[in-house]
């Protein structure tokens, strides 16, 4: 996938988490698509829930 780097996993950056956040608004699950980057499924999760991308996403942490 274009968005691995050589250590075979997505670096966390803003144009990581647009596409975590497209593909979770598409209704695919958040273990899937931390499988598909080579990152912990608990990355997807904090995205989800504000903890993370919020500049992305618009969730204010809780």
């Amino acid at each position: 996938m274009a968005y691995r780097n050589g250590r075979d996993r997505a670096p966390m950056n803003d144009e990581t988490y647009r596409y975590m956040w497209e593909r979770l608004k598409a209704g695919d699950l958040g273990m899937d698509i931390a499988a598909d980057l080579g990152v912990h499924p608990g990355r997807v999760s904090e995205l989800k829930t504000g903890k993370r991308g919020s500049n992305v996403t618009g969730i204010s942490p809780a």
